[in-house]
């Protein structure tokens, strides 16, 4: 099969540190090559894949501080993409709307997967292509009320031989927090977890510039350096070893996280999962086995105890068995068929 893979470019594919969407595309685009189709991904031109590579950009924008308007390298990437439509039996979409006014004047299909999330703006948008094939990435993402032509739900997947086992937690005992320092991520509500939990908290995860004042304001005067430790943002290798040595990761999110990679990231390495019951929490988490889907902040500092009783063993074969790259990718092509059938 002859595919097209559209990714954002704001971040390489795979991501050098954080970026959730770039990560997937990244795995699934080299695992359908391992399989033996024919992709040619479109990205910033510093991303590393086994695909055909496309760009109109040398680099990811954000590391370009010359770019002034983004989105115009954007509509340069679609046109691109459009325009050699007829090479390819299916597009994949990881640009939210952006593709869907070109879609609908090729006759290849393009199905779209939904990463974000929906806004008021966009909804005007979702609405009038309501007909286009989408992907969710969770039950919990959909919006019955928009619509939306869903043909099936995709979880995300990640490689697990890179996220290696801790059998035990590290000594001494912490929980962990790894995500934006962003309201939404509940980084103050997982502080005061810890403190409530009596355990020490190591935080990682980049602050946006849109994020600056929230940091500035309410989370950096929590930071002791000591009970509370804010690592800044790390490195995969860095990420894998926080995770895997805490007896428990923190996911208190205050939003409806369509998905939350770190989630399975988290019980891949071994490290049962505490998480508020919002978006795809309860799709992720298997309550009482990797970890427990709360309902209030008090009920997640109840369950710390529990968590950490878990078995580590069971949580790193629930995310082998249900989030792998392979079991994300036989979906991706199943989906695939719904449209070209």
């Amino acid at each position: 099969m002859k595919i097209a893979q559209i990714a954002p470019l704001w971040e390489r594919v795979p991501p050098f540190r954080y970026g959730g969407i770039e990560l997937i595309v990244s795995l699934l685009t080299d695992e359908l090559v391992r399989r033996g189709h024919e992709v040619t991904l479109f990205a910033s031109g510093d991303s590393i894949t086994t695909a055909k590579l496309k760009s109109v950009h040398d680099q990811a924008l954000r590391l370009d501080p010359t770019i002034k308007e983004a989105g115009l390298y954007e509509q340069m990437m679609l046109s691109d993409v459009y325009g050699q439509a007829h090479h390819f039996d299916i597009i994949h979409s990881h640009v939210g709307c952006a593709a869907l006014p070109y879609s609908r004047f090729v006759k290849t299909p393009t199905v779209h997967t939904m990463h974000g999330v929906f806004t008021p703006d966009n909804e005007k948008m979702f609405r009038q292509f309501a007909w286009q094939p989408y992907i969710s990435i969770s039950e919990a993402q959909r919006e019955p009320r928009l619509g939306l032509n869903y043909i099936h739900t995709v979880y995300n997947g990640i490689d697990t031989s890179v996220y290696p086992f801790s059998p035990t937690p590290s000594q001494p005992a912490y929980l962990a927090f790894v995500g934006r320092i962003s309201p939404e991520k509940g980084p103050i509500e997982a502080i005061k977890i810890a403190r409530a939990s009596g355990l020490p908290l190591k935080m990682a995860g980049k602050i946006d510039a849109v994020d600056r004042i929230f940091f500035k304001e309410k989370v950096e005067q929590e930071i002791d350096g000591e009970h509370i430790q804010y690592l800044g943002e790390v490195s995969h290798e860095e990420k894998v070893a926080l995770l895997g040595g805490a007896t428990a990761t923190l996911f208190p999110i205050t939003w409806r996280e369509p998905f939350g990679l770190v989630m399975i990231e988290s019980m891949a390495a071994g490290t049962p999962v505490v998480g508020m019951a919002l978006g795809s929490v309860p799709e992720v988490i298997d309550h009482g086995k990797t970890g427990f889907v709360c309902h209030s902040l008090e009920k997640m500092i109840e369950a710390v105890p529990a968590a950490i009783k878990l078995d580590r063993q069971a949580c790193r074969d629930y995310v082998v068995s249900n989030f792998s790259v392979k079991s994300m990718t036989d979906e991706y092509l199943r989906a695939f068929g719904i449209v070209l059938t």
